[in-house]
């Protein structure tokens, strides 16, 4: 018996905010100092590092339960369950919903209990809640999915992905260039064929790490302002992840018994295009060998990194062959693997 995959959706805003939106900023660094550099020089280097062009933002009237609900209603309609025999609905956030122009998130009822209000599911033993896990919550949520499918608890599960990190971001940051909102889904269900979850890695490192991504004020120093905001220490969350992902990576495939020569496809959060790949090779690197060619899609470029929902996102896209030169098919064995805020770490081993 296992835990598998028997439907997928995502939502991916219409609103497209170029590089080249960011021209007119004025950014700060962290000790309120004007930056040294001209916008198109911080944009050519920005977009060097991170292989972002482009992200996506959610239009004013969406809240982050919006775009979650979009989401797991394609995820219902591609697994073809009643909705009515869900026994859990976890939904991934680390902000609520902040609504356009407030400065105050949202967070009760829960994300969940609002995903379910939308959805029109009337059977109270429908489980809602959230999922505070940083950027690999969506990865978390899985894992708690399977823990109550294999023990006998739940038969049914909804996991999403969701975020609007847009309206979390401080405009005189560069690293507000990197976030963007979405939402991915994924229904689970009890299988007695041999494909679904294999075996999974978490952990949190919160002894030193705790505070590598936190709120705080704004760079812009000159302006009253009492709102907080997403900030991280970058150059610690480069050297963290490429320390401790690839092993969580690898544990899973020991645990799996599962030869690295076997992975059709590596699932990263889509954080850092230059740290995904530096991740991917630090792992191979362990065995002894070097990245297969497309063993690994990126979104990043495109969509930007929109936290919990980058892995169900891209992993919708590739299953439903909307990425050029990436595809799945049933027995291929995939890996999907996430760090973030906590600082928390994860990896899931899985078969189509």
């Amino acid at each position: 018996m296992s835990t598998k995959i028997t439907g997928v959706g995502s939502f991916i805003p219409s609103g497209i905010a170029p590089n080249n939106q960011f021209e007119n900023h004025s950014f700060y660094n962290e000790d309120g100092s004007l930056f040294g550099h001209e916008n198109a020089v911080i944009i050519e280097k920005f977009e060097a590092i991170t292989g972002i062009s482009e992200r996506r933002y959610i239009k004013n009237e969406l809240t982050t339960s919006d775009i979650a609900f979009f989401a797991a209603q394609k995820a219902i309609e591609d697994s073809g369950i009643d909705k009515e025999e869900l026994d859990y609905i976890i939904v991934a956030h680390n902000y609520g919903d902040v609504k356009h122009g407030d400065h105050q998130s949202d967070t009760v009822p829960s994300i969940g209990s609002r995903v379910k209000h939308l959805l029109r599911i009337e059977n109270p033993k429908c489980v809602a809640y959230d999922v505070l896990f940083g950027c690999p919550g969506w990865i978390e949520g899985m894992i708690q999915a399977n823990a109550f499918i294999k023990s006998g608890i739940a038969k049914k599960c909804l996991v999403i992905g969701a975020e609007a990190l847009s309206r979390v971001v401080d405009q005189h940051d560069r690293d507000s260039m990197i976030y963007s909102d979405g939402a991915g889904a994924t229904v689970v269900e009890k299988t007695d064929d041999d494909s679904g979850i294999i075996t999974h890695s978490s952990a949190t490192y919160a002894y030193d790490e705790a505070h590598f991504i936190f709120f705080g004020e704004s760079n812009n120093q000159e302006i009253s302002d009492t709102r907080r905001y997403i900030k991280m220490y970058g150059r610690k969350i480069y050297e963290f992840a490429l320390n401790n992902v690839p092993e969580a990576m690898k544990a899973c495939l020991e645990e799996g018994n599962v030869s690295i020569k076997d992975l059709k496809k590596v699932f990263i959060h889509q954080a850092n295009e230059k740290m995904d790949e530096a991740i991917i090779k630090r792992f191979y690197k362990l065995y002894g060998e070097t990245p297969p060619e497309n063993i690994m899609p990126m979104s990043i470029n495109k969509l930007g990194n929109s936290s919990v929902a980058t892995i169900p996102t891209l992993f919708d896209l590739v299953k439903n062959n909307k990425m050029e030169g990436h595809e799945i098919n049933k027995g291929d064995i995939i890996l999907f693997a996430s760090v973030g805020a906590g600082m928390n770490i994860n990896a899931i081993l899985y078969k189509v």
